[in-house]
């Protein structure tokens, strides 16, 4: 037996329960993990509240770190005793321990802290595919990056100044824009106080950006275009302030001939050799310290819901994690 969180309705954190669960052993291409710590994403709060259903009664969150104590049949790449991490998957992460596909699984660099991988690898493999595929940040690019002192907007700033870009951040408030600002970021705009448009165009002499990144969504989206220049990317990667309106494209064209996409993590990681390539990067720029991972809430497994309210309502900063 094992507890897990899981969820019977969707709604609001009071629909997630702690449960005793029978857990097995491991099939074909599992493993069994005893897990040390579990990474808390705005994907979860989706995922509950019914934005993107699942099948119910269901488990709930998609990234955890630990260690292998059963290896199925024809596993090769692991063994007992592995320390790893994973991001994708099927959803029951909110659990003691749990059965997974090997496929999805991450060997941790001795470097890397269980904690540090629940608190990174879901926001950081986030950021890789944003700042070098989706847009290859060049040396010199001029980006906005929004909710800057959320999980992955603290990673985005410090990997974009390591790759030379000019930094333009968004976060709410004085306390959560002075964190931005010692993240390295060359301008840090209080969208609470400020018209972050007019200070964006200010900051970039009236070109606008390359790109913006935007996981906030409604609040932030039609802002958002008038901050790029010609020919920039649109990259909306979440909802945090609820579903993106519709668009016409036309709006685009009158905008600047601008590009909009609306990537996922899932596209990005589809192969194990994708999702490998991935995590040696960010292995490599959080072991070089050029990305140094916050984790600044951390909660009991059994206080999961409050963990979600917390998140919700804008009250945490950096990285969030459950302690099974």
């Amino acid at each position: 037996m094992t507890e897990m969180i899981r969820f019977h309705q969707t709604g609001g954190p009071e629909v997630l329960q702690l449960e005793q669960v029978e857990l097995g052993e491991p099939g074909p291409g599992q493993v069994r993990i005893r897990q040390q710590a579990i990474g808390l994403n705005f994907i979860d709060i989706y995922h509950r509240a019914g934005l993107y259903p699942l099948p119910l009664p269901s488990g709930l969150g998609s990234e955890a770190a630990g260690l292998i104590e059963v290896v199925g049949e024809g596993v090769s790449e692991f063994q007992v005793g592995d320390r790893v991490g994973y991001c994708s998957g099927p959803q029951g992460a909110y659990a003691q321990a749990r059965i997974m596909p090997a496929d999805k699984l991450i060997k941790l660099p001795e470097a890397i802290s269980f904690e540090t991988a629940a608190a990174m690898l879901l926001q950081g493999l986030t950021a890789e595919y944003l700042l070098r595929r989706t847009y290859a940040v060049q040396a010199g690019d001029a980006v906005l990056i929004h909710a800057a002192a959320g999980g992955v907007g603290q990673i985005a700033v410090q990997w974009a100044k390591a790759l030379g870009a000019t930094v333009i951040a968004t976060a709410g408030g004085a306390a959560k824009c002075a964190r931005v600002r010692a993240l390295g970021a060359d301008v840090v705009i209080d969208y609470r106080s400020e018209d972050f448009v007019a200070a964006t165009r200010a900051a970039t002499a009236g070109r606008g950006v390359r790109v913006v990144y935007d996981g906030v969504g409604k609040d932030t989206f039609a802002g958002s275009l008038d901050c790029l220049a010609p020919r920039g990317l649109m990259v909306s990667y979440g909802n945090a302030s609820g579903p993106v309106p519709d668009i016409a494209p036309l709006l685009l064209a009158q905008k600047g001939s601008l590009f909009l996409t609306r990537p996922t993590l899932g596209h990005y990681i589809a192969s194990r050799a994708e999702l490998l390539a991935a995590a040696e990067a960010l292995f490599a720029v959080v072991i070089s310290g050029a990305v140094q991972i916050e984790i600044a809430q951390r909660y009991p497994l059994q206080q999961a819901a409050q963990a979600h309210r917390d998140l919700a309502e804008r009250r945490t900063t950096g990285s969030t994690i459950l302690l099974p």
